[in-house]
């Protein structure tokens, strides 16, 4: 294996290799999330911070790497004298890793051949004193982030599990990388990392005439081109090595305590957690710069690193900061600073929640578009003919929305909606024919009534293959949600049309926090479209409904049959996902592309994808005081739940329910 890519090589992308090396100066800031488009050298730059970080010393023998100066509550101790070093080191941690590897688990070879409980030291423990980096980070199970950003934040792993008990230290310095085209993290998570970066490739000549060719004379020779720059390097070390040692002695004025709160405050960040990291990141730039107090571009290089990914309270809010957001902030901190007294305090409205201005409402059951359109408009087909004008509508506010499942259990794709075989998550059942990893208990049980007659004497058990068992597990599966709009001119009243873009965008902030994958066919006019294919960005799915137009006739055969070809495609490119139709409509059909009759022709549709076994839920659209109940009919061809559109409120129905169709 050649030498790594040299950290001072790369070209550009300063506030990433400023956010790595103040992590490395202050490990206590909590890590760094690099969001990027591919190919744009993420990898590369966490891979070549490792080399720049001091050597240890740790304790011989000792699994988890601790330190002679300061032992801690080691399960490896206590520990006799001696001292080895070695380099810091990097570990990965797989998208496809199991809970067991990443903090640990039951020694299995010594509890089945010498009848102990041991623990067998996990990925945390690897990473203790190095740098831990997740690649692809927002594709790992939700839980295993919050394993992992626990032990981050507290610096050590807990594991109670399997009959073992045990605590270690698990300080790191945690990278994790992501591309926001496959999908965001939960702000939740977002919150838990110390600092965040967005990186994209230069659009200058260049630069990017620079970027490769020093990639191609790496790749040429990457012993020689990684001399070339090793004084660098060696330069950037000895440099973090100073600034750990006059950390402690850094000190923080108030005055720029109180522009740190001030900011914060400005920004109504949720928490303290954005305070303490902006005070922890100002001290580490005040070290690395080799000042003796932190000062104002301290917070101001602090503040554009740690609170970034903090604005983003809604899953459809832009991530990062605008300089005018941030120039106020900076003023009202600068008003903080100059503050003599003690309180800091001032009113606390409470500020948005991430919805957003948007008028609408509930569904009022008008039935006639409004005077004026809300968006651009031009001529199309309407209900009783041409000349009706084509309408934008602004979502109405958007809600907690009812769970909807897909009955039965899947084969677990990564998520969190319905049930699904997995492996992770709780044990069921033993089974001698499938199931993820060995159950100990059931093994046990399988081996106990058969040690005499097997003639063992001595300690441990005598197993045989006819004893081992599998643990069966059951967890949660994200599933493949796709949206069938109706945006034909029967929907396109105004208070009607904004509370179903409301209900959808709900909806769609529900398939976020589960981790599913979504898309969106709209019919309206004369034909159905594919307006976005199946992904994981579903704030793509979120900018194409806002923009969604209606008007014209309702051919709700062909928008079935159009979902059923995305349907089909998907199952074949991703089969271990589950899909989930979801069709929101009035059930007017006023035209098929067959030229039959509309209303049988999407019958005949909805029962072709009821036969495919396709979980369906139907969202009644229609409104007024005289309903026709033709959703219903819909519903019932598609052998699927039936719903109003007021009943996608969680908070309006009691508890959680399974709102497909019955397995």
């Amino acid at each position: 294996m050649g030498a790594r890519f040299p950290f001072s090589a790369v070209v550009g992308h300063d506030d990433l290799r400023t956010a790595l090396l103040l992590n490395a100066v202050h490990p206590g800031i909590g890590g760094v999330l690099v969001r990027g488009e591919k190919g744009t050298a993420k990898s590369t730059v966490v891979r070549a911070l490792a080399a720049l970080l001091p050597e240890l010393d740790v304790v011989p023998g000792c699994r988890f790497g601790c330190d002679p100066a300061a032992p801690a509550d080691c399960p490896d101790g206590p520990h006799g004298p001696g001292v080895e070093r070695r380099p810091a080191r990097l570990v990965e941690l797989p998208v496809g890793a199991t809970e067991d590897r990443l903090i640990g688990s039951l020694d299995l070879e010594r509890a089945l051949t010498e009848g102990v409980r041991a623990y067998q030291p996990g990925l945390l423990a690897a990473a203790h004193r190095g740098v831990l980096y997740v690649d692809e980070v927002n594709l790992l199970h939700d839980h295993l982030v919050d394993l992992l950003l626990d032990a981050a934040a507290m610096g050590r792993a807990h594991v109670e599990r399997e009959g073992v008990s045990v605590s270690h230290a698990a300080s790191f310095l945690l990278v994790g990388t992501m591309n926001p085209e496959e999908g965001e993290l939960r702000p939740q998570l977002l919150d838990r990392f110390g600092l965040t970066v967005s990186v994209r490739a230069s659009r200058d000549v260049a630069t990017r005439t620079e970027v490769v060719r020093r990639r191609l004379a790496y790749e040429a020779d990457p012993e020689g081109f990684a001399a070339r720059w090793e004084a660098e390097d060696a330069a950037l070390a000895a440099r973090i090595v100073v600034a750990r040692s006059r950390l402690a002695s850094v000190a923080l004025p108030d005055a720029e305590l109180r522009r740190i709160a001030g900011i914060c405050a400005a920004f109504e960040v949720d928490g303290m957690r954005a305070d303490l990291v902006v005070a922890r990141t100002a001290t580490a730039h005040a070290a690395w710069r080799g000042a003796d107090e932190v000062a104002e571009q301290d917070v101001e290089a602090a503040v554009r690193l740690a609170l970034p990914h903090r604005k983003r309270r809604d899953p459809f809010d832009e991530p990062g900061l605008e300089e005018e957001q941030l120039d106020d902030a900076l003023r009202q901190g600068e008003e903080a600073a100059r503050e003599t007294g003690d309180d800091p305090d001032g009113p606390d409205d409470g500020g948005p929640d991430g919805d957003g201005p948007d008028g609408g409402g509930p569904d009022g059951g008008g039935s006639e578009p409004p005077d004026g359109p809300l968006g651009s408009t031009s001529d199309t087909d309407a209900p009783g003919g041409a000349g009706s004008p084509e309408r934008t509508h602004a979502p109405a506010p958007a809600f907690r929305a009812r769970l909807l499942q897909v009955p039965g259990v899947g084969e677990g794709a990564p998520g969190r909606r319905s049930r699904a075989r997995a492996r992770t998550g709780r044990v069921v059942r033993p089974s001698t024919v499938d199931g993820s990893g060995l159950h100990l208990i059931g093994t046990l049980a399988a081996a106990a009534p058969h040690q005499a007659g097997r003639g063992r004497t001595g300690p441990g058990l005598e197993l045989r293959g006819e004893d081992l068992r599998r643990s069966v597990r059951e967890g949660r599966e994200g599933n493949l949600v796709l949206f069938a709009v109706d945006a034909s001119g029967s929907m396109a009243a105004r208070q009607r049309m904004s509370a179903v873009s409301g209900a959808v965008i709900s909806l769609l902030r529900d398939a976020y926090q589960r981790r599913d994958k979504v898309g969106v066919v709209t019919f309206r006019g004369r034909e159905a479209v594919v307006a976005l294919p199946p992904t994981n960005s579903v704030d793509a799915a979120a900018a194409r409904l806002r923009a969604l137009r209606t008007g014209g006739r309702t051919p709700l055969a062909d928008g079935l049959l159009r979902a059923r070809r995305v349907l089909e495609v998907e199952r074949v490119r991703d089969p271990r996902r589950r899909p989930l139709l979801v069709l929101l409509t009035d059930g007017r059909a006023t035209a098929s592309g067959t030229g039959g009759d509309p209303v049988r022709d999407a019958l005949r549709a909805a029962a072709l994808l009821a036969s495919d076994g396709v979980a369906s839920v139907v969202v009644d659209c229609e409104s007024g005081h005289v309903r026709l109940g033709l959703a219903a009919r819909v519903a019932g061809a598609l052998e699927a739940a039936c719903l109003r559109l007021e009943e996608l409120s969680a908070d309006q129905v009691a508890g959680v329910v399974r709102a497909a169709r019955a397995a």
